[in-house]
């Protein structure tokens, strides 16, 4: 329905005319028509430039066509991530840190999630976030370490410091001498292993007092041909492969090693347990003792000792660029290499963000660009995040998009409507949030409407008498009107039509109404009946 003084321009390809009936719908060729006649109803096209309509010479409005029924995909350009990170958090002070995703589309509509994790750093209000790696939501798998390697976050390579932190700290136990506990009824053996060399080889199995500590029976233990104590006690049963299998000391036996006398044979090499602080060059593969360490290492072992010693810690693989041994054997790396990370710190007074990656506004990127052209660098905002108590649990999270929804990326959409408003834009509406507006209805107005010749169907065409139409139409709303969906000016309603239905309606009401009256006599009779 159109109000004020304005009128509807439609056009039969050959000539214009105006009307008040605004009964329309989408022709075959996805126009926008009269019902009554099929008139291209007229208005202005949308520039390409701005995406609004613009006001020019009115032409037939294809609201309908191949360019429109879809909205482009777009790649993810921007991310945030907001919360709470609680330095109490234990997956924050685990290896593994607290894992945040990241889900971000590519250009061609693709989707795929970031796996991110943050650690902390050893120090109050100090953790360092991490690039884990990109999975392809699709399929659920990485996109590949080829592809992983091109992408960059952060420092491709960053030291961390983990003097403090579990975080990034490993504890394998040297395996040494092993001395037993006493134990009712059970006499205490010493066993010393050679480290990686079993306790016992060929026939004759294990020895009495060690089957006893570790619960085996005299027939079985006469069976095993191959076991080991590994550095957390427990006997590793080796063969024969019925016996295969690791067994923990029976109740109140406790199996310690002793490291301070343990030594190790590498390559005809005798290294001792040293306690001290190490550091490795990754590039040359050496390992350094610190000055002044008390017992001193004789000889300084080697990337492969620490390997063998150490139940296969590989030095290189872990990046590890300082470390120490304590007294009980256990190594602490207290530095170490992080590939594509970031550091991430706090105030320490307030616990507000102070700066990630060395950017105080909480902008680092992810560059995805380098990784294939389907993708766009994304900019993430830490910002928002604060280092604060929240009871142990962290609410710290990543969402695509700035907090206005920009940058958020999309998958390509299909149309699921169409509306229009009270100015006559037309707008389409698609299935992944996204709208475009694809033209607008434009009116005529007349200084003297009432010199408009009739043409018929509610049809009119200018005259002398009421004034020439100058091709470009006005606005709705420029004289004060406006249009209302849904809803027809009642001097353009086919009488006939409405009486049709209005009568096909009463009908269909009283026929109801009669079926109602025959089951509630039928009921009644029954009633009847049972009486």
């Amino acid at each position: 329905m159109i109000t004020g003084e304005a009128f509807f321009i439609v056009n039969n390809g050959l000539e214009n005319f105006f009307t008040r009936d605004g009964s329309f719908y989408v022709d075959g060729a996805g126009n926008l028509a009269m019902t009554s006649s099929g008139y291209n109803v007229m208005g202005w096209q949308v520039d390409p430039e701005t995406g609004n309509p613009k006001k020019d010479t009115v032409s037939p409005l294809q609201i309908m066509n191949d360019a429109n029924m879809t909205y482009d995909a777009a790649a993810t350009t921007d991310g945030r991530v907001s919360g709470i990170l609680d330095r109490n958090d234990t997956q924050v002070n685990s290896s593994s840190g607290r894992i945040m995703n990241l889900e971000f589309y590519d250009k061609k509509g693709y989707l795929y999630t970031a796996k991110f994790s943050i650690h902390s750093a050893g120090q109050t209000g100090r953790y360092y976030v991490s690039l884990d790696d990109i999975l392809d939501s699709g399929t659920g798998k990485s996109i590949g370490p080829d592809m992983l390697g091109l992408v960059t976050f952060g420092s491709k390579t960053m030291e961390v410091d983990c003097s403090i932190s579990k975080s990034c700290s490993t504890t394998p136990t040297l395996a040494g001498t092993v001395a037993f506990s006493s134990a009712t009824g059970v006499t205490v053996p010493t066993i010393t292993p050679t480290i990686g060399a079993e306790l016992v080889a060929g026939a004759g199995g294990l020895a009495a007092d060690v089957a006893a500590v570790y619960g085996i029976n005299a027939t079985d233990a006469a069976t095993i041909t191959n076991a080991s104590i590994n550095a957390k006690g427990q006997l590793v049963i080796t063969g024969p492969a019925n016996q295969v299998g690791t067994k923990a000391p029976i109740a109140g036996v406790t199996v310690t090693p002793n490291i301070t006398s343990a030594a190790v044979t590498v390559g005809g090499t005798t290294h001792t347990a040293g306690v001290g602080k190490y550091t490795f060059d990754p590039a040359t593969g050496t390992i350094t003792a610190t000055a002044g360490q008390t017992p001193a290492p004789t000889p300084v072992p080697t990337a492969a000792d620490i390997s063998v010693m150490y139940n296969g810690l590989n030095l290189g693989t872990e990046g590890v660029k300082e470390f120490t041994i304590e007294q009980d054997g256990t190594l602490t790396i207290t530095k170490k290499d992080v590939q594509n990370s970031a550091n991430l710190i706090y105030d320490v007074g307030t616990g507000l963000f102070d700066s990630v990656g060395g950017n105080n506004e909480g902008l680092i990127t992810l560059g995805l660009a380098g990784a294939g052209d389907m993708f766009e660098d994304i900019s993430i905002n830490f910002s928002n995040t604060k280092n604060v108590n929240n009871g142990g649990s962290s609410t710290v999270g990543a969402a695509k998009g700035t907090a206005k929804g920009l940058g958020t990326g999309r998958k390509i959409g299909d149309m699921i409507g169409i509306s229009i408003a009270k100015n006559g834009i037309i707008t389409a509406s698609y299935d992944n949030g996204m709208s475009r507006c694809l033209g607008q209805i434009a009116t005529a107005t007349f200084a003297n409407a009432s010199g408009l010749e009739k043409q018929g169907d509610n049809l009119y065409s200018a005259t002398m008498n009421s004034g020439e139409f100058d091709g470009i139409g006005e606005d709705i709303e420029a004289g004060g009107g406006y249009m209302q969906s849904g809803v027809l000016e009642m001097s353009n309603v086919d009488l006939s039509q409405e009486f049709t239905e209005m009568i096909t309606t009463q009908r269909g009401f009283q026929a109801n109404s009669r079926i109602i009256t025959v089951s509630d006599t039928m009921l009644e009779e029954l009633t009847n009946l049972k009486r």
